[in-house]
């Protein structure tokens, strides 16, 4: 049921959809004022989602900075899902998130993690056949990573269930903490909550990094499309954050 309600609640969080909202209310209103008001209101809000300058700012606080690089070695890098997708035609395709998978890989390859465990099933409310860790294995065939090296979790359908299935995994194959947890930045406070709560002793490696990795600009205060969709998924975050910080 949560796991449903989430997908429905999540429309909810589009900026781009208030700002509809907003002009809509002042296309219909027959009071003057009252037109002009949610005009202006629509406008203002379109400005202040759709330039750099705030959600950087938001993206730099919400970020959690790694400690400074050791020689540590660990047992296993965990590697959240996420960063691949289904196709039209059934198939995987690497999305935005695919820095995940990257990172992951220069880990294992720069022998800072002995093994690497992907864990991701299907995410979509709609389940399909495509289950994203399968797929993933398959690149990972591919490129001719050693089985040995690897494990699967494809499962998974939300980072709790990322956290709760992994660890089975990690207790069969005899892998002793502490593990390095790999997810986008945007996603590493929550997920690193999240994992804590479940009993694990993870260090934190943050990959994917879209806003807030930059120096300010003059640019920062002309309006972007890409800003829209990135406030939505922080706002997914800080929610998720708060209701998962809840739940047992």
């Amino acid at each position: 049921m949560y796991f449903i309600l989430s997908k429905v609640l999540f429309f909810m969080l589009y900026p781009v959809l208030w700002v509809l909202v907003l002009l809509l209310i002042a296309l219909l209103a027959k009071n003057g004022k009252l037109k002009r008001l949610f005009l202006i209101a629509g406008i203002v809000v379109l400005y202040i989602f759709s330039i750099p300058f705030f959600i950087n700012i938001v993206a730099r606080a919400w970020s959690i900075n790694p400690k400074p690089g050791t020689t540590k070695v660990y047992s296993c890098a965990i590697i959240l899902g996420g960063f691949s997708s289904e196709g039209s035609d059934g198939k995987g395709y690497f999305n935005g998130a695919s820095d995940r998978f990257i990172q992951g890989l220069l880990v294992l390859k720069t022998a800072r993690a002995k093994h690497i465990l992907i864990t991701g099933g299907n995410s979509e409310l709609i389940q399909g056949k495509f289950k994203e860790g399968n797929w993933v294995k398959s690149q990972l065939d591919s490129l001719r990573i050693p089985d040995s090296c690897v494990l699967i979790e494809s499962n998974a359908r939300n980072t709790i269930e990322n956290a709760k299935f992994s660890k089975p995994i990690l207790e069969k194959a005899a892998l002793k903490p502490p593990y390095l947890l790999i997810t986008s930045d945007f996603h590493m406070r929550r997920a690193n909550m999240i994992f804590k709560k479940q009993g694990y002793n993870v260090d934190l490696y943050p990959s994917n990094y879209t806003f807030g990795n930059s120096e300010f600009s003059f640019t920062d205060f002309i309006p972007d499309g890409n800003e829209l969709s990135g406030w939505t998924t922080y706002f997914k975050e800080m929610i998720g954050y708060v209701v998962d910080s809840w739940k047992k």
